[in-house]
C-alpha cells in the first residue's frame, strides 16, 4: 500500500471521528444544558460539551458560564489524557462561580465557598483544580468543620497547564502561564511564565 493510500485512509479516519465527535457533542449538550437548568445555573450561547460534566450549586449562591465555553469530560476527549468529567459547584449559601467567555476546560473542576472569577479566554489543561476554601480546618479537632476561604481572580487569557492546581486568596494576572503540574498558593502578576510548588515566576512573557 503506498504513502497516498494511507494519506486517503487517514483523512477519511479523521473526518469520521469529526462527525462521530459532533453527534456525541449534540446529545451531550442537551443534557449539560438541562442539568444546568435543574441546577438553575446561567448557561451562555454556543457551549460545546464533550462528555457530560456535573454542576452542583448551593441553594441561595450562583454560577454563571459565558458564551462558547468548551468542558471536555470524556476520557478521550483530550489526547493528554482526562481522567474526570468537568465539574463546577458552589458549596455553601453566598458563592459565586463567574466564567467568561470562550474559555476551554478539560477535566477541570472549579469549587466556589466564596467566589472564583475567571476571565475571558482562559485554558484549563486536563485535570486542572480550582478552589477557593481549604475543605476541612486544619487542626484535628477542627477537621470536621468547613475550612478557610478566600477569592480567587484568574485574568484573561490565562493558561493553566496540565494538572495544576490554584488554591485560595490567589489572583493570576492577565495573560500568564501557570506551567504543568504548578500548585498555585501566592498571587501571580499579569504576563508571566510561573512553575512550581508554589508556583514562583520563572521569567516574563516574551
Amino acid at each position: 500500500m503506498g504513502d497516498s493510500d494511507s494519506d486517503f485512509r487517514g483523512v477519511w479516519a479523521e473526518r469520521l471521528a469529526i462527525r462521530r465527535d459532533r453527534a456525541v457533542s449534540a446529545f451531550d449538550r442537551v443534557c449539560a444544558r438541562s442539568m444546568a437548568a435543574f441546577w438553575d445555573i446561567q448557561l451562555g450561547e454556543g457551549c460545546l460539551f464533550l462528555g457530560r460534566p456535573i454542576f452542583r450549586r448551593w441553594p441561595h449562591s450562583t454560577i454563571s458560564i459565558g458564551p462558547r465555553c468548551e468542558f471536555r469530560s470524556s476520557p478521550g476527549s483530550n489526547r493528554v489524557g482526562v481522567n474526570r468529567p468537568c465539574m463546577v459547584s458552589t458549596i455553601l449559601p453566598g458563592a459565586r462561580v463567574s466564567l467568561g467567555a470562550r474559555c476551554g476546560l478539560s477535566g477541570t473542576v472549579i469549587a466556589a465557598a466564596e467566589e472564583i472569577v475567571i476571565g475571558d479566554r482562559v485554558l484549563c489543561g486536563a485535570n486542572v483544580t480550582i478552589t477557593d476554601n481549604d475543605w476541612h480546618g486544619l487542626r484535628p479537632d477542627e477537621r470536621h468543620l468547613p475550612g478557610e476561604s478566600a477569592p480567587v481572580h484568574i485574568g484573561d487569557d490565562v493558561w493553566l497547564g496540565l494538572g495544576v492546581v490554584v488554591l485560595k486568596g490567589v489572583t493570576i494576572g492577565a495573560g500568564s502561564v501557570i506551567a504543568a503540574g504548578s500548585i498555585v498558593a501566592e498571587s501571580i502578576p499579569e504576563g508571566v511564565i510561573a512553575a512550581g510548588n508554589p508556583a514562583k515566576v520563572v521569567r516574563t512573557m516574551g
